[in-house]
């Protein structure tokens, strides 16, 4: 049992390893520059490795992705905790989003804009991106009245989706951003 312990952890630990190059890579230079030959360089193993791993950068791509919605997940919580009623909650998790997509564009953009092979809006959706739909509907619940909780949530991670993005792309006003936000929050605690 020792050994296949170790071999499990060791295993366990190069998938670490290639998902934070690849985390890395893509912050520091973009997605394109993430390619199964570069993280195999910068991991320090072969090609033929990651592939046992994943079945390729797309595959890589969606851990990074899990891993970013854990990390949104815990920043919603934080954002939500923090908060002293149901309103500045609301408007907590509002910034708390907006400054995620903002300080780590490429992880954002493996979660919401590029083309990666995880299931939303699913049984089969991941734990860590259920986590972070959950924390937008314990934010949202008390604002949200009689109406369909899972669809106004929806409704707001678009709105917010929309606002992010749009200003990331230079599309909308950076200085108006937190009026935005405001208006967003106030439409949406009515």
């Amino acid at each position: 049992m020792g050994i296949q312990a170790r071999r499990e952890r060791e295993r366990t630990e190069r998938e670490r390893a290639i998902v934070a190059a690849a985390r890395d890579l893509a912050e520091s230079e973009g997605w394109d520059a993430v390619t199964t030959r570069r993280l195999a360089a910068e991991i320090e193993y072969s090609q033929p490795v990651l592939y046992s791993h994943f079945k390729g950068k797309d595959a890589i791509m969606a851990a990074v992705a899990v891993e970013g919605f854990a990390d949104l997940a815990a920043d919603l919580t934080a954002a939500r905790s923090a908060a002293t009623d149901e309103r500045q909650a609301v408007a907590e998790v509002a910034a708390a989003y907006a400054a995620f997509a903002e300080r780590r564009p490429a992880l954002y953009d493996a979660m919401f804009t590029l083309a990666v092979d995880l299931p939303f809006a699913s049984q089969d959706v991941p734990v860590d991106l259920a986590r972070g739909f959950a924390e937008l509907a314990d934010t949202l619940r008390p604002v949200v009245g009689g109406d369909d909780l899972e669809t106004y949530i929806e409704t707001f991670w678009s709105a917010l989706h929309g606002l992010v993005t749009l200003m990331r792309s230079g599309r909308l006003r950076r200085a108006e951003h937190e009026r935005r936000l405001a208006i967003l929050v106030d439409r949406f605690t009515r």
